[in-house]
Order: structure tokens, then sequence, then C-alpha cells
């Protein structure tokens, strides 16, 4: 066997390793129908300790409002490097943010939180708007949101 064939060969077992220890979810977050401007949206993972992990979405193009997604913003420091190609429109009042993307296995049942921190120009900012646990058992369940949220959920 040649050096040819050992390099594709390994690399495919690395990538099959990687796929199979990363998993697909899908977040939805549904807005209350608040009656103002589009909402900007902070969707991202926690540590055990409620220390900021990773960025997951950011909804809302303009990030000198980002400030506002307060919970967020004192994790991830508002560095663009923590939300480059992580970003998307606001979401207007009573309209659902669906965002799929690949989390690795071990962030789940490992005292990991999604967090959603929301605010309207004009309006209040709420600093973690939803707090979940990222678990098996918390698939599909349907938590209310403290501020613009009307429904959050996962599912793998």
């Amino acid at each position: 066997m040649t050096y040819r064939t050992l390099i594709p060969a390994a690399l495919a077992i690395v990538l099959s390793t990687m796929a199979a220890n990363a998993r697909e979810i899908t977040f939805t977050t549904e807005l209350k129908n608040y009656g103002g401007d589009g909402a900007y949206v902070a969707l991202y993972l926690t540590n055990e300790a409620g220390q900021y992990q990773q960025t997951l979405w950011i909804a809302g193009e303009k990030s000198k409002y980002y400030k506002h997604l307060s919970g967020w913003a004192r994790g991830s420091g508002q560095r663009s490097s923590e939300y480059d190609g992580l970003t998307g429109a606001s979401v207007a009042a009573g309209k659902t943010m669906t965002v799929t993307l690949d989390l690795a296995d071990s962030l789940i049942d490992s005292g990991h939180q999604i967090r959603v921190d929301t605010a309207v120009e004009d309006m209040r900012d709420n600093r973690y708007d939803v707090v979940v646990p990222l678990t098996t058992e918390g698939v599909n369940q349907i938590t209310a949101g403290r501020g613009y949220v009307q429904s959050f959920s996962y599912s793998f």
C-alpha cells in the first residue's frame, strides 16, 4: 500500500468519525406579536456555570445594536469572530426563527445550556429571555420566554 492510498483512507476515517460525533439540531424560536420593529435575537451556548461558550446564531444585521443582546454581548465580547457567518435578518413580531446546525454530541447532556437574548428598538431588552438545558429529555419540549419569545424548542 502506498502513501497515496493511505492518506485518502485516513482522511475518510477522520471525517466519518467527526460526522459521527456531531448532531444536527434545529432550534425554533417563535416571537410574540409585541407590536414593534423586528427583534434582534442572540442564540448561544453556555456551560453549566452559565459562562458563554459559543454563538449559535444572531438575528439582526446591524452590529451596532448587538450590545442590546446583553447576556450574549458580555460573554462574546461582541467580537466579530464570534458571529461572522452566523447572522441573518431580524425577526418580525409574531414570526418564527428556525436555525439548524451541527453541534458536537459531547455538548448534549453535559450541563450546557441554550440561551436566547432579545431586543427591540425603542422597547425593552431581554437578557436571558430563554434559558434551557441542552439535553435529550428536552427535545421537542416547548419553553415560554420571559420577554418577546412566545415559545422555544429544539429537536435532533
